[in-house]
């Protein structure tokens, strides 16, 4: 294996191990907003024991965010080097702006919201709250605007400096509001808030299993379902602008998703199903036109297939596939557990009790193969059209080095996995404060 191919891998484990943890942060400090402005409004104590017991929660997963989230700025200097000194300009611009707006905004806020709740005023510890979690928004608005630039690059052009190519910005905000920033902004905040939603879920079903914390169960369940559904719905109309950008964007990545390799009119779309690579088809359950009138509205203009690109710059196709169909697979399933939910509110099956535990894992899987179809679907480029990855790997690692690597990212990211689980459940066990057994209804 190469040193190109190996840095791949090093690059998505850890990114995907850090993205299981500000998801959780982002989607649970929505949450906290709205639990926190209820108990603001009608100082029902109550309410008090929610946030407290969800905020800390959050520090939990804010925490390991952070920590594993350096891990990502060292890679780029030490397995793509070459590729950095290409986009420094213009991630230096985001991410110089992620920490101006995001960062100082959660450093400056963070210790009053955690600790502040008997040294500050009520509204000062909720505005505390509220900037918090703006914070946490804007530092995943710019990343994402960064990599969205990665997948439809605006507002640059390309200048030789001693040899070397590099990309300097022209224009600030063609490059912030490039063609998919928009569409992938939206959609990943909503997958974040997803998975914050569905941990509060889960843990409430937990309860409501056991029959404990009840009047705590109640409201945080009945709040977190309503707002999945909510959500969910958002998610569904934003995935299919998503799609259509990717359509008009990035064609071949569509395809790959798809597993178009021949363009024609009344153009399907697969439910489930295997591509076969060797001999470009795919097994599949379709829908005739499907895909014809998602993109364009249109039950017979063709999409385009893989035919109009050339086959050295196709995407790895079947993990594309099936790593976009898992992600719908995921959906389906949040929405499904959300609604049988609501039909079966007053005398929940166990079964349904036990699979609305097990949801918290939904939302984590979609974002997961989310973002493994958004990267290996822009593959061979780096940059799309401008950068090919092959390009942007540092030229003097080699092989060893970057093995070695990845099995002490293994060892250090396990260990780091097993204390997180362990101190979430010891938390998930102690359960509230005493004040979550009072009655949603009770004066303070």
């Amino acid at each position: 294996m190469t040193a190109e191919f190996l840095s791949r891998i090093q690059f998505a484990l850890t990114s995907m191990y850090h993205y299981i943890y500000p998801p959780l942060s982002i989607g649970l400090s929505l949450m906290l907003v709205l639990f926190e402005g209820i108990y603001l409004k009608t100082k029902n104590p109550l309410y008090k024991a929610i946030t407290q017991f969800w905020t800390n929660i959050f520090a939990l997963t804010f925490a390991m965010g952070v920590a594993t989230g350096l891990v990502q700025v060292f890679g780029f200097g030490t397995n793509w080097a070459s590729y950095s000194r290409f986009v420094g300009d213009v991630f230096g611009s985001a991410l110089a702006a992620e920490g101006i707006f995001a960062f100082f905004l959660e450093a400056g806020f963070l210790g009053i919201m955690l600790f502040g709740w008997n040294r500050v005023s009520q509204k000062i510890h909720y505005l505390a709250t509220c900037l918090v979690t703006a914070g946490a928004h804007f530092s995943a608005i710019w990343i994402v605007v960064a990599n969205s630039w990665m997948q439809t690059p605006a507002g640059y052009k390309i200048v030789n400096e001693i040899g070397q190519r590099r990309a300097v910005v022209t224009n600030f905000w063609e490059m912030m509001f490039n063609p998919s920033s928009i569409d992938r902004v939206i959609h990943v905040i909503l997958g974040c808030w997803l998975a914050g939603i569905f941990l509060i879920i889960s843990v409430s079903a937990f309860y409501a299993l056991k029959k404990k914390y009840l009047p705590f169960t109640r409201v945080c369940l009945k709040s977190s379902l309503i707002a999945a559904f909510a959500v969910l719905i958002l998610q569904l109309i934003s995935g299919d602008s998503t799609a259509r950008g990717v359509a008009k964007n990035q064609p071949e990545k569509l395809a790959a998703m798809e597993g178009l390799f021949t363009t024609r009119p009344n153009t399907p779309i697969s439910i489930i199903g295997w591509v076969d690579t060797k001999n470009q088809m795919v097994t599949s359950l379709k829908i005739p036109s499907g895909l014809s009138l998602l993109v364009y509205r249109n039950f017979h203009q063709p999409v385009a297939g893989l035919d109009q690109t050339p086959s050295d710059e196709w995407p790895p196709i079947q993990i594309t596939f099936q790593s976009f169909h898992l992600m719908v697979m995921m959906w389906f399933l949040m929405f499904v557990s959300v609604i049988a939910t609501f039909f079966w509110w007053k005398r929940q099956p166990k079964w349904l009790s036990k699979m609305l535990i097990a949801s918290v894992f939904f939302p984590q899987i979609a974002n997961q193969v989310g973002w493994m179809t958004a990267e290996v679907g822009r593959q061979p480029w780096i940059v799309y059209k401008v950068l090919k990855t092959s390009e942007g790997v540092s030229k003097f690692i080699d092989a060893t080095q970057v093995f070695g690597s990845i099995l002490m990212f293994i060892i250090i990211y396990t260990f780091l996995f097993i204390l997180f689980i362990y101190l979430l459940n010891k938390k998930i066990r102690q359960g509230p404060e005493k004040e979550a057994t009072i009655d949603v209804y009770a004066k303070s």
